[in-house]
């Protein structure tokens, strides 16, 4: 099965300043759109709703920590039954958005800390998948991509739960799989780069690390991200790779 590519949209406010997410749109099959704890609100929600429709983009919650301030990027400790809480307070948010515009919701994508606390914390990503096999309607859980997929595969469908697995195109990558965090240098590709990585990910399955390791990544979907002009682009190529 071909890659398919996602983005991270709607984390606007107010509905406006969606001229990226509307740029970004027609070149991807998945989008995540934020649920108003990190990012966006009610009508950044509906007009990407909106947008997702028009162009017969899949639907996906994505649900953070409470944290407009830091945008979701601070890890916060709470308990498997507050993380039930929080995912399904976000999620029912935008599947009732979603279902008012006879539009259907597919899976969840955790953001930012949440995300990446989860890949670290075996009880929280457990808490994690609980949370949405607990949710009232079936949904895909989009987690990323690493060396130990298919035991995440495994503990995701002793829940019920059936996964995604992303890998991210501009991003770069320890040796143990996981991402280098942002404030290291080199963490975000260029063009070239990402280009290549993603090739190789088509190509052989594997991708090369910071520390030139060899990794292999089974991954279902690929993570892109359209800030500016340049990236649009950058997608638009991705795009012709991966199909």
């Amino acid at each position: 099965m071909p890659l398919l590519l996602n983005a991270d949209l709607g984390e606007g406010a107010g509905g406006i300043d969606l001229d990226v997410d509307a740029a970004v749109m027609p070149h991807i099959h998945q989008a995540n759109i934020a649920c108003g704890f990190h990012a966006g609100d009610q009508m950044s929600m509906l007009k990407t709703l909106q947008l997702a429709g028009r162009h017969g983009v899949m639907i996906g919650a994505h649900p953070g920590y409470r944290d407009l301030e830091g945008f979701g990027r601070r890890s916060m400790a709470h308990t498997p039954e507050e993380i039930a809480a929080l995912l399904h307070y976000q999620i029912a948010a935008l599947d009732g958005m979603a279902r008012s515009m006879g539009l259907t919701l597919a899976y969840v994508k955790p953001h930012g800390a949440l995300y990446n606390d989860m890949m670290k914390d075996a009880q929280l990503r457990r808490a994690v998948m609980e949370a949405v096999a607990s949710f009232y309607q079936p949904l895909h859980l989009m987690i990323q991509a690493t060396p130990e997929a298919e035991a995440h595969r495994r503990e995701a469908a002793a829940l019920g739960v059936p996964l995604w697995l992303e890998a991210f195109a501009d991003r770069c990558y320890d040796d143990s799989g996981l991402l280098v965090p942002r404030s290291c240098s080199g963490a975000v590709l260029s063009r070239e780069q990402t280009l290549a990585q993603v090739a190789s990910l088509v190509e052989t399955g594997e991708i090369i690390a910071a520390g030139g390791l060899r990794l292999p990544l089974a991954a279902d979907t690929l993570c892109v991200h359209g800030d500016n002009p340049e990236s649009i682009r950058v997608i638009r190529e991705l795009r012709q790779l991966v199909s």
